[in-house]
């Protein structure tokens, strides 16, 4: 199955063009990504080597709760020499200074990383949670390491872990995220908006348990429950009941939670899970209707085919004969 890429193209491409012109050009745009992430790039007051690149998530309320601001100023603390933080542009929740003159001089790996990294903005905003739930999930490891788990005091203080919650798509739909000393739980509400879609999605993740199962083993574990949410988050979340509502739960382990690449790749597939999820879904229904359609083409084929043809009283069939300019004499016209 195809891949959503965890950055965003156009922002990539509007960036390496604006590096790679030779004059500067004046720019203006703005684009939506397809869960209401607003991106604006544009030039700062008249300076055309000074672009403004800003950001809309709607769950930025949320994230600052998580220190999504601190997190991204050292993510891009690097780039301090052509790229600064500045006051957030009105309407949107986070902005840069981007430096072309002091840009175009530096290397072309350094350009090149840089454009990965604006266009990985967005991943990098909701990434901030993660971290703090998977340093909270060392914490927890370290501290647990000789203790024994199993004893009611234990599982008592772990059970009252706090829920780190994501509405990245309104109150509806969230993510829960909840650390433990030996592994992470990452908890997706979902609505279905029609009633085949619940059924693609069971069967959808079925297939994730069953991959699990036969061959990738290494995978996180996946559980799905329809309305009612799971213990983990059961007792923090108000949860009011919805018969198009489902859960999906993934449980990661320590072998995904290793500090370094893995940790990281971890994070950027797990975020757009729930993109990726109803993007299937949607791919599998138009498949199927592509599928019926031409089952029915092919059917009416054969019907045709079937037709009798013109016969007369014995039996025999009737030639449309032709006259010398092509037309024909159609049985049963006068």
């Amino acid at each position: 199955m195809l891949q959503i890429e965890q950055n965003n193209l156009l922002l990539e491409k509007t960036i390496t063009e604006l590096i790679n012109s030779e004059d500067l050009k004046t720019v203006e745009r703005l684009f939506t990504d397809f869960d209401f992430t607003t991106y604006h790039v544009s030039n700062l007051s008249d300076e055309k080597s000074l672009i403004l690149v800003s950001i809309y998530v709607k769950c930025w309320n949320d994230l600052v709760k998580y220190g999504v601001e601190s997190y991204l100023d050292s993510k891009y603390s690097k780039f301090s020499k052509f790229l600064t933080k500045t006051s957030q542009e009105s309407g949107y929740d986070y902005s840069f200074n981007l430096d072309l003159s002091i840009l175009k001089q530096e290397s072309i790996e350094v350009q090149d990383e840089l454009i990965s990294e604006l266009s990985n903005l967005k991943r990098n905003c909701i990434a901030a949670p993660f971290e703090q739930a998977f340093k909270r999930y060392d914490e927890l490891a370290q501290a647990y390491a000789n203790v024994d788990v199993y004893s009611e005091e234990v599982k008592q203080e772990l059970s009252n872990e706090s829920v780190l919650t994501i509405n990245y798509r309104g109150m509806d739909e969230s993510i829960y995220i909840k650390p433990s000393f030996d592994r992470v739980t990452v908890i997706f509400s979902t609505i279905f908006k029609d009633e085949t879609d619940k059924i693609f999605g069971k069967v959808f993740l079925q297939e994730f348990v069953d991959a699990r199962r036969r061959s990738v083993q290494t995978a996180p574990q996946v559980l799905y429950s329809h309305n009612e949410p799971p213990l983990d988050i059961k007792s923090s979340v108000n949860h009011h009941p919805n018969e198009n509502q489902g859960f999906v739960t993934f449980v990661l382990f320590p072998r995904h939670l290793t500090k370094g690449d893995r940790r990281d790749n971890c994070i950027s597939h797990i975020q757009f899970f729930r993109n990726y999820f109803h993007y299937h879904i949607k791919c599998a229904k138009a498949y199927m209707h592509s599928r019926m359609r031409f089952r029915v083409k092919e059917f009416l084929r054969v019907l045709n085919r079937a037709k009798p043809e013109n016969l007369d009283e014995d039996g025999k069939v009737i030639e449309n004969r032709k006259t010398a300019s092509g037309r024909r004499f159609e049985i049963g016209r006068a």
